[in-house]
């Protein structure tokens, strides 16, 4: 595919709306403050601002890739549509039953999160499709009309559709749409068959009530923003990052806006991979924190490690089965509410909790004296020393490190006897150890060791405290790249336009059809390539297969890559040996004399991209001194250190910072504890060695 030759990233965080313009090898970016009641207004003026910057007219845009939180925000704030839920007669209940599993077992008094839709939302009709796609009960039309007339006098603006089995057999749920058109016409209807086609039916059910619950809402900002785009001048494609790490058209997406849930930080992970690829890094730490969030995603041989489901809004202390699945392709990344704005306090066992609840934009952290009373992990950062009150954002924010202490003292100095330093510093390590701790637990489910990782920092907020995370994990080196600030919206330019179909077929490998399953992956790499297709017909496009297997009576499936050879001639044997790979890599053994099954089959249609050029790595060179410092507080040795202050635009390859110091930039700030030392690479990299362990 050949580049544009202007391209325009625009993600949308919970608290800044970043936007990237490529203009030839250079780069051009700007930070403003989400605007959530009309979020499109923030892309404005980050688009003029950079355009600006770049010396160019918004008309000269040719190609707007956009991510957003908004989807993902829809769902946890509970924003959406008023939604109904049409399914199977004795099934009406799924989405509140959930798996009956415990995420907290010795909790007596859990209480788990509840569905998307009340009870009286939700609505049944007399049919049955049996597990191998056979109709056992056939749906009556009049019924259907029935009850559609009944859920038009409720008043309903979005209808979900979830039958049992229907990822076998979608004829009965694409009569149920045909009656909804007929009656219904304004409404918003989704399928599962579509959205979700996949087994497991809480799974399937969540995922197509949070397509409808979001639709509304969703389709109705892409529209305004296409709209807004055309009127300043952009009349360019605009489309949109999705969670699978891939860009899909604005149609696709608005039709399919679940996919859309983790479209930013699956940016993130992507600028990542490319970063890892050009400095030849095949285990990867990808630590993206944010002003609400922070995402860690592990990559291996330069891919994002890849998901088929992921939970949203994960209510309790962000134990895993305490959100919102959505089955879909993602990205697999851990994502806890450890930003910028996430607000601390005292519980009631006089320790400090920080998130997941956070200041955003409005009004924002107190130093940003816009009103916030509660402190967040920005006020700590900036009476720590960490930020600079004078030139934060850029200089376009002016913190007030008074408001900071107030809040600090206020919240938990008082109720701890510590003074605003003392709670900084414990505010601080509380954030830190969470972040450390869902990084451990998610490369010991991965079985990795991230002794053997380098970190990637990015996000406004990463560097500030990458290097604290990387002491307390033993993680020896890390990376801040160029433009790590804008990290995601960077990344939504280097990813390719990208679909992936899916589809529950159970099959024994003991009955293994051949003809079938050639058949299913043919089937399945059209539907994909014809999504691709939509957004670029001319461009060269590959597909990459894959089934999830498990030995029978399993409760889940492990990963299983095909070449194109393997999945366009299917063979038993081959598939047997694939999976025995697989499985003992992950558990460290195989299981002897059991039968072998897939459950799901999957195809993703993706775009070249280009080859990344490795970089030749600088050697230290000459140690930089500056005759600019600061106090700056060294968390592994508890104390306040004196620390030189660098520009990173006045860095030069090979030139050394030795901490304690600090290297400053308009959209980020890398703190460097005694126990670093940084080169700056000739891409502009700040490449951090941690030379001394730490506690």
């Amino acid at each position: 595919m050949g580049k544009p030759s202007l391209q325009m990233g625009v993600d949308i965080g919970g608290t800044f709306t970043d936007v990237v313009i490529e203009v030839g090898p250079k780069q051009f970016s700007s930070k403003v403050l989400t605007t959530y009641s009309a979020p499109e207004d923030a892309i404005i003026q980050g688009m003029q601002e950079v355009c600006d910057q770049a010396g160019i007219a918004i008309s000269d845009i040719t190609q707007i890739i956009h991510g957003t939180t908004l989807a993902t925000n829809a769902l946890i704030e509970r924003r959406g549509a008023r939604t109904a839920l049409i399914t199977t007669q004795g099934f009406r209940d799924v989405i509140e039953m959930r798996t009956e599993s415990r995420f907290e077992q010795y909790d007596l008094n859990l209480i788990l999160p509840e569905p998307l839709l009340p009870r009286q939302h939700r609505y049944v009709v007399r049919e049955r499709i049996s597990a191998a796609g056979e109709v056992l009960i056939a749906l009556d039309r009049d019924d259907v009309e029935r009850l559609i007339d009944e859920i038009c006098v409720a008043g309903f603006d979005s209808i979900a559709v979830g039958l049992i089995h229907s990822y076998l057999n979608g004829a009965h749920e694409q009569m149920v749409r045909e009656v909804i058109g007929a009656r219904m016409p304004a409404a918003m209807v989704s399928l599962s068959c579509e959205v979700s086609p996949q087994m497991r039916e809480y799974e399937r059910f969540n995922t197509v009530v949070a397509n409808a619950y979001i639709k509304p809402l969703m389709k109705s900002y892409l529209g305004r923003l296409e709209g807004r785009l055309a009127q300043a001048g952009a009349k360019c494609p605009i489309f949109l990052m999705h969670s699978g790490g891939g860009i899909i058209s604005l149609e696709s997406a608005a039709e399919f806006p679940v996919r859309l849930v983790e479209s930013g930080p699956a940016g993130g992970a992507v600028f990542a991979a490319h970063i890892a690829a050009r400095y030849g890094l095949d285990k990867v730490l990808s630590f993206d924190m944010g002003g609400t969030t922070a995402k860690i995603c592990l990559i291996k041989n330069q891919s994002p490690r890849t998901s088929r489901v992921f939970e949203v809004a994960r209510a309790y202390r962000f134990r895993k089965g305490s959100g919102m699945p959505i089955s879909i392709p993602v990205i697999d990344m851990v994502e806890i509410g450890a930003g910028g704005g996430s607000l601390a306090h005292v519980d009631t066992m006089r320790q400090i909790r920080v998130g997941p609840q956070s200041a955003g934009s409005e009004p924002g952290p107190a130093c940003y004296g816009r009103g916030g009373q509660r402190p967040a992990v920005t006020d700590a950062d900036l009476v720590l020393g960490k930020l600079d009150a004078d030139n934060f954002a850029g200089g376009t924010i002016r913190l007030d490190a008074g408001c900071a202490v107030a809040a600090l003292e206020n919240a938990l100095g008082d109720k701890l006897a510590m003074n605003a330093q003392e709670a900084a510093f414990g505010l601080a390590e509380v954030v830190d150890e969470n972040m450390a701790n869902a990084a451990r637990v998610h490369a010991v489910e991965n079985g990795e060791d991230l002794g053997e990782y380098t970190m990637i920092a990015f996000g406004g907020a990463a560097p500030l405290h990458a290097a604290r995370l990387c002491e307390k994990l033993g993680v020896g080196r890390f990376l801040v790249p160029p433009g790590a600030g804008v990290g995601s919206a960077i990344g939504f330019l280097r990813a390719p336009f990208s679909f992936e179909a899916n589809r529950s077929i159970y099959m024994r490998l003991s009955d293994f059809d051949a003809g079938a399953a050639r058949h299913l992956m043919t089937e399945l790499q059209g539907e994909a390539t014809r999504f691709v297709r939509s957004c670029d017909a001319q461009a060269d496009i590959v597909a990459h297969f894959k089934v999830y297997m498990r030995y029978t009576g399993q409760g889940w499936e492990i990963p299983v890559t095909l070449s194109e050879e393997q999945a366009k001639a299917p063979d038993a044997a081959i598939f047997h040996q694939l999976f025995e790979t697989d499985y003992r890599a992950l558990f460290g053994r195989v299981v002897s004399g059991m039968d072998v099954e897939i459950t799901v089959w999957a195809v993703n249609a993706t775009t070249l991209v280009p080859p990344v050029d490795r970089i030749a790595l600088a050697r230290p060179g000459v140690d930089v001194t500056s005759d600019q410092s600061r106090p700056v507080f060294d968390a592994a040795l508890g104390q306040v250190v004196v620390s030189g202050i660098s520009k990173r635009r006045a860095l030069n390859t090979g030139n050394t910072v030795r901490g304690p110091a600090v290297i400053t930039e308009d959209e980020t700030t890398i703190i460097l504890p005694t126990s670093c030392r940084a080169i700056c690479q000739s891409d502009g990299c700040i490449d951090v060695q941690i030379t001394k362990a730490r506690p």
